[in-house]
């Protein structure tokens, strides 16, 4: 298995058309209150929700890829899905229309909400998006990605008789389907992980990178820059809508798709996908106790603000694991917030119950 160097990693990845969306390198920072709380040496946060595209979040960096490939096929309209409150819809919708696209949503009601028009959505509505609702068979779990795709195709083919020419893309821009061919979403995190890098050179790489673990793009992408480079970090992915076993070949298969999209002479063990389980609670989306008393703990401790629906769950895996010793006293972490905070204006009732 080869190690590759910065530049050389930089090199396969110059050759695949983007858009520039964001705004990079994004900050890295110590959490210092936390740290000492939890008793480790370092806890690090990496800002991806300042990319800057509509009020940040790690799907911008996917976009620039994925919307480059949108134009290259020439398409007029950028069609999509995710749940009511999907950050990956809104970035989407933004990056479209920054590009001259039309942005289709279909938003599957996979929570309830008694106003809809708040958080993202408002934001998508305000982008002029066009919103379809649709409903799912359970609540707090991802529909099942082919259903998803057919509702989309029936979308396209209203958009193709109006004369436009649909581009189709999965949830999160991570698995390949519809019309994103390659791994592109994925292909953003490892130049996000030589980002982080470069970042971290003076004192060395974090022994853990904990990252809420969605649609799969992210994680896979961190865990094949990671190896490709030779780091030993460890990557964690916290699982935010599916049970580890449904979801580790799906993180699995775009890891690979990215190794040899990239041509990288690398393997993959399953022992490498890190996805932990145990902070799903009453599901996708679903607001806890627990999720509110992570959220009021940093923002009181860092002033950090975290989403409802994926930074949350991230952060109370990471902190979990903290006070169970799973990381030793010496450890370096690194939290990647991937933004969706537009969501948090969507759930007051139930952050403002669990705090009386």
């Amino acid at each position: 298995m080869k190690v590759y160097s910065p530049e050389q990693l930089e090199r396969l990845i110059s050759h695949q058309p983007r858009v520039r969306l964001i705004s990079a390198p994004t900050p890295l920072y110590p959490l210092k209150n936390l740290a000492a709380e939890l008793g480790l040496k370092e806890i690090l946060v990496k800002r991806d929700d300042l990319t800057g595209l509509a009020l940040g979040g790690n799907k911008s960096r996917k976009l620039e890829f994925i919307l480059a490939d949108a134009l290259r096929q020439e398409a007029d309209t950028i069609i999509t899905w995710g749940s009511l409150q999907s950050n990956w819809c809104l970035q989407t919708a933004a990056a479209a229309r920054k590009c001259g696209l039309k942005p289709v949503l279909v938003l599957f009601k996979t929570y309830d909400l008694q106003q809809i028009d708040q958080g993202n959505v408002l934001l998508e509505k305000l982008l002029g998006a066009e919103i379809q609702l649709r409903e799912t068979e359970k609540k707090g779990k991802s529909p099942d990605q082919a259903q998803a795709f057919r509702l989309l195709e029936e979308a396209a083919q209203v958009e193709r008789r109006k004369g436009h020419k649909p581009y189709l893309v999965a949830v999160g821009g991570s698995a390949c389907g519809g019309h994103l061919e390659k791994p592109l979403g994925a292909l953003a995190y490892v130049l996000s992980l030589l980002e982080t890098y470069r970042q971290t050179a003076a004192s060395g790489p974090p022994d853990y990178l904990v990252v809420a673990s969605g649609s799969g793009g992210t994680q896979a992408g961190l865990l094949v820059g990671a190896r490709a480079l030779g780091l030993e970090t460890k990557i964690i992915g916290i699982c935010v809508s599916d049970k580890k076993e449904e979801f580790l070949p799906v993180v699995r298969q775009i890891a690979l798709d990215l190794v040899e999209f990239l041509g990288l002479d690398l393997t993959l063990e399953n022992s490498d996908i890190i996805l932990l389980d145990d902070y799903l609670g009453a599901g996708y989306g679903q607001v806890t106790a627990e999720v509110s008393s992570v959220i009021r703990l940093l923002l009181q401790k860092e002033a950090l603000v975290l989403d409802p629906v994926y930074t949350s769950k991230a952060m109370l895996g990471l902190v979990d694991l903290a006070r169970k010793k799973y990381f030793r006293p010496g450890d370096r972490v690194l939290f990647l917030h991937t933004g969706g905070l537009p969501a948090l204006f969507a759930f007051p009732d139930r952050l403002l119950l669990k705090c009386a």
